[in-house]
């Protein structure tokens, strides 16, 4: 495994419980299962997720990627095997996880500010409504200012274009301190420009406050510099490792049970299939059994 990168110093968004956070694995799954009716999406899954570890989670439509997200939030059950997160079993509205969704226009109709939104993530989970209160928006206020959206703050979200909401997005992922952040897709529909300045938001997240990323994607390019481990799933298997480990062409080929070739293009990464010209992320593969790639 990769060294994870530096850790950081407390910051304005740490709460004080944050010091107190049991030590050890940010993420821990052990011999983890997900079964649909006689489907298996993935088994025989083992993986530690350190603080300050960027996990990338790739793979065709259908293999898995967004059910393992499920089940971190505690909506889906494992069917075998265990998962834990900062070191307590997980559960529905743990504080301890921050979610970034993919991008989605949202009504014109929704009467919600961008400083609404990010409030919501901060106090979202409570009964009836919240009171007002000065730490609250001075929190709100910091949440804005540290993720760029200050000048909007008061702007309604629906007028904001795809790039600021997924700002905002981040920010109301952030509102709880979380010790995890789980990505499901956030750079889809978005352009290059602002492709970029979602993946430093979450990076400097990353590093600042040695918070453990979960990013689901089918485009590594974005997030290839950011990347410590690959977890590709595909036909109910996997492979676990480095960028240099799994994507490799023997690796992928093995994995796809089919000739996979993966070419490196100065900073990108080009994978095609040799027979059906084809990148293997839009591309059905039979399973294939899980393990670490080494």
């Amino acid at each position: 495994m990769t060294t994870p990168r530096a850790r950081a110093v407390a910051s304005p968004w740490r709460r004080p419980r944050a010091a107190n956070r049991p030590l050890g694995a940010a993420v821990q799954l052990d011999a983890a299962g997900l079964a649909y009716g006689g489907r298996t999406l993935w088994s025989g899954l083992t993986m530690s997720v350190e603080a300050g570890e960027f996990v990338a989670v790739l793979g065709p439509n259908g293999s898995g990627k967004t059910s393992l997200l499920k089940v971190l939030l505690g909506q889906v059950p494992l069917t075998t095997g265990s998962v834990a997160v900062a070191g307590v079993p997980v559960r529905r509205g743990s504080r301890d996880i921050g979610y970034i969704p993919q991008h989605k226009e949202l009504s014109s109709h929704l009467p919600l500010r961008a400083r609404d939104l990010v409030r919501l993530g901060i106090d979202g989970h409570r009964w009836g409504p919240s009171l007002p209160s000065r730490a609250r928006k001075a929190q709100v206020d910091e949440l804005l200012d540290q993720v760029g959206a200050s000048s909007y703050a008061d702007a309604p979200v629906s007028e904001l274009s795809g790039g600021e909401q997924q700002r905002l997005r981040v920010a109301h992922a952030l509102g709880t301190d979380p010790a995890v952040l789980l990505c499901d897709e956030p750079l889809l529909s978005l352009d290059l420009g602002h492709q970029r300045s979602v993946v430093d938001l979450i990076q400097r997240r990353q590093h600042e406050h040695g918070t453990a990323v979960i990013f689901v994607t089918h485009e590594i390019n974005p997030i290839l510099a950011a990347t410590d481990r690959v977890l590709y799933i595909t036909g109910g298997g996997f492979r676990l490792g480095t960028v240099d480990e799994v994507m490799t062409s023997p690796t992928l080929s093995e994995l796809y049970e089919a000739d996979i070739e993966v070419i490196r293009r100065g900073t990108r990464l080009v994978v095609i299939g040799a027979d059906q010209h084809e990148h293997p992320h839009h591309a059905a593969g039979p399973a294939a059994r899980g393990r670490t790639a080494s």
